[in-house]
C-alpha cells in the first residue's frame, strides 16, 4: 500500500527538495548572459551560439554516468553535490570578468544541472504517489520557472542601475548555498518509485522501447525550442522593434512569466485533465502563435505572441517526463538519466541556429525552433496511441 508524503516526509524536506528546481532554473541564464556576452566581447552570432552549448552539451556526456553513481550513493547526496558546483560556477564570472571565466563558469553550471536534473526528478517524484507524479513534477517546473523568469530582471536592473550586468552571479551564487545548507540539513523520505541501479546498457537498451524513444526526442526538441528561444528573443526584439539589449532582455522575463503561470496553473489542471489530450492542444497553439511571431513588428504584439508561447510551452518538459517515469517505475533511475541525456537539445539546437543566422539570416535560424514544436506535436500524437 502506498503512502501520502506528508505521513512520513516534513514540510522541511519538502520545501529543500522543490527548492532545489529554483536551482535549477539558473541554468536559463545562459540565454541572456550568452547576450550580454557577445556584445562585451564582440562576438559572432555562431561563437555565441557555442556558450549554450558549453551548458547544455553535458547533458549528454554525464546524464547515464550520474543515474549509475546515484544508484550507489542515494539521490539526496547527489543533488547536494550539483548545488555545491552550482554555487562556484556562479561566483567565477563574478570575480574574474573574462572570455576564459566566462566558458569555465558555464561549463560547470552545466555539469552541476545535468546532476540536479537527473537526481532531483526522481527524488521529488519518490516523495509523491505515482498519481500524482505530472503534478509534482510541474510543480517543479512552477518553481524552476520562477528563477528563469527572475533572472534577465536581474541582469536588466543590475546593467541600467549600477552598470553591471553580473551582479546576478553572486545573487544566484549566494542563493545556490544558500540551498546546499537548506537540503544538508533536512531528511528526505523515498517512498515510491523504488528503481534498480542504472547502467549504460540497460538505459540505452530502453530507448528500444519506442514510447521512451519518443519520450526521449520530445525532451530533446523542448528543451532545444526553450533554450534557443530564450537565446532568441532579446535579439528578435532588437532586430524587429529596435529595442537596447537592456530592454530587449525583458522579453525574456516574458516569456519565463508565461512559463510561471502556465507551469502554476498546469500543476493544478494536471490533477484531473487528461495530460496527453492538454499537451497536444498546448503544442497546437504554440504553433499558431510562433507563426505569427515570424512576420510581427510591433512591440507589443510581439511581446504578446512571446508570452502565449512560454504559458503554452510551460509543461511539455514535465508531462513528457512523468510518461516516461510511469512507463517503467523500477527503472526510474535510468530513465531519468536518459530522458535528462535529451536536454543536450539545449546544445545542439542554438548551436545549429547561431551558423543558420550568419549563414542564411535570422528568420531561418527561427525557423528552426519553429520545426522543434513541430516535431514535439508528431511525436506527441504517436505516444498518445501508447498511453493508456
Amino acid at each position: 500500500m502506498k503512502h501520502e508524503a506528508a505521513s512520513s516526509t516534513t514540510l522541511l524536506s519538502v520545501i529543500a527538495a522543490f527548492f532545489g528546481f529554483f536551482i535549477m532554473g539558473f541554468v536559463d541564464v545562459v540565454g541572456i548572459a550568452t547576450n550580454y556576452v557577445k556584445n562585451d566581447f564582440q562576438l559572432s552570432s555562431g561563437l555565441a551560439g557555442t556558450l549554450p552549448m558549453l551548458v547544455f552539451l553535458w547533458f549528454a556526456v554525464f546524464s547515464i554516468p550520474v543515474g549509475i553513481i546515484m544508484g550507489k550513493v542515494g539521490r539526496k547526496k547527489t543533488v547536494l553535490w550539483a548545488l555545491a558546483i552550482s554555487t562556484v560556477a556562479m561566483f567565477i564570472p563574478y570575480l574574474s570578468y573574462n572570455f576564459f571565466s566566462v566558458i569555465i563558469a558555464f561549463v560547470l553550471l552545466g555539469i552541476s544541472n545535468t546532476i540536479l536534473q537527473v537526481a532531483l526528478n526522481p527524488l521529488v517524484a519518490a516523495m509523491f504517489t505515482k498519481e500524482k507524479t505530472a503534478s509534482v513534477l510541474t510543480t517543479g517546473q512552477f518553481i524552476k520557472a520562477i528563477a528563469s523568469f527572475i533572472g534577465p530582471i536581474v541582469a536588466g536592473f543590475s546593467a541600467s542601475y549600477f552598470g553591471n550586468w553580473k551582479i546576478i552571479f553572486i545573487v544566484f551564487g549566494i542563493t545556490s548555498f544558500l540551498s546546499v545548507l537548506l537540503l544538508l540539513f533536512s531528511k528526505v523520505k523515498e517512498m515510491s518509485f523504488e528503481s534498480s541501479s542504472a547502467t549504460f546498457e540497460g538505459a540505452f537498451n530502453l530507448l528500444k522501447d519506442k514510447f521512451i524513444l519518443f519520450c526521449f526526442l520530445g525532451i530533446f526538441f523542448i528543451v532545444g525550442f526553450d533554450v534557443g528561444m530564450n537565446v532568441s528573443i532579446p535579439e528578435l526584439l532588437m532586430r524587429h522593434a529596435g529595442l537596447t539589449i537592456e530592454n530587449a532582455g525583458y522579453g525574456t522575463s516574458i516569456y519565463f512569466a508565461a512559463r510561471t503561470l502556465g507551469s502554476f496553473l498546469g500543476a493544478f489542471l494536471l490533477l484531473k485533465a487528461n495530460p496527453i489530450r492538454f499537451l497536444i492542444n498546448s503544442l497546437i497553439v504554440a504553433l499558431f502563435a510562433f507563426l505569427i511571431l515570424l512576420f510581427i513588428k510591433e512591440i507589443w504584439t510581439l511581446r504578446l505572441l512571446i508570452f502565449i508561447l512560454g504559458f503554452s510551452c510551460a509543461n511539455v518538459f514535465s508531462i513528457i517526463f512523468s510518461y516516461a517515469l510511469q512507463r517503467n517505475p523500477t527503472r526510474s533511475n535510468e530513465i531519468s538519466a536518459l530522458m535528462i541525456m535529451g536536454v543536450a537539445g539545449g546544445a545542439v539546437i542554438p548551436f545549429v541556429q547561431g551558423f543558420v543566422n550568419d549563414s542564411i539570416g535570422f528568420l531561418a535560424a527561427l525557423a528552426i525552433i519553429f520545426l522543434c514544436l513541430f516535431f514535439i506535436l508528431i511525436l506527441t500524437l504517436n505516444l498518445k496511441k501508447n498511453v493508456q
